[in-house]
């Protein structure tokens, strides 16, 4: 007789999935962490934790809550928002193929990628609140 603990440990299972989100969270903080030229010691004492979590977090052993994960940005200097979408706390922003192009990149730092990604949606409703005049030059003739 199974008993049933509202676990799945089958594969695709809810278990399986935090795993993963474990697992890549710790990745992408260690990735960012490694572009930022930190030292696991200098990053926990920044975000305020022990070195053998911060070593726990970034192997996967353990997800970090949305507060660790916003002390551990303000560590790497990067958007809080960055770490909850990578840990599942958020959705992914919608956007398009510019966005999705810039968030992809991995020559940008996180701050580096929020900029343009501001800049290029205050480009997009400066030309919503124009109206109709959106990618129109206007030529002067010099006489």
């Amino acid at each position: 007789m199974s008993e049933d603990n509202g676990y799945e440990n089958s594969a695709g299972g809810p278990v399986d999935k935090v795993a993963d989100i474990a697992s890549g969270i710790g990745e992408y903080i260690r990735q960012q962490r490694n572009n930022a030229k930190i030292s696991l010691r200098q990053l926990a004492k920044l975000a305020g934790v022990s070195n053998p979590y911060l070593s726990q977090i970034e192997r996967g052993v353990r997800k970090p809550s949305a507060e660790i994960l916003q002390q551990i940005a303000k560590g790497l200097r990067i958007s809080a928002e960055a770490l909850y979408v990578q840990a599942g706390i958020l959705d992914l922003p919608t956007g398009g193929p510019v966005p999705d192009a810039i968030r992809a990149d991995t020559e940008l730092t996180e701050r580096q990628k929020q900029v343009l990604l501001d800049v290029y949606e205050s480009f997009r409703r400066e030309n919503a609140a124009a109206g109709g005049d959106r990618g129109q030059t206007t030529v002067i003739a010099k006489e």
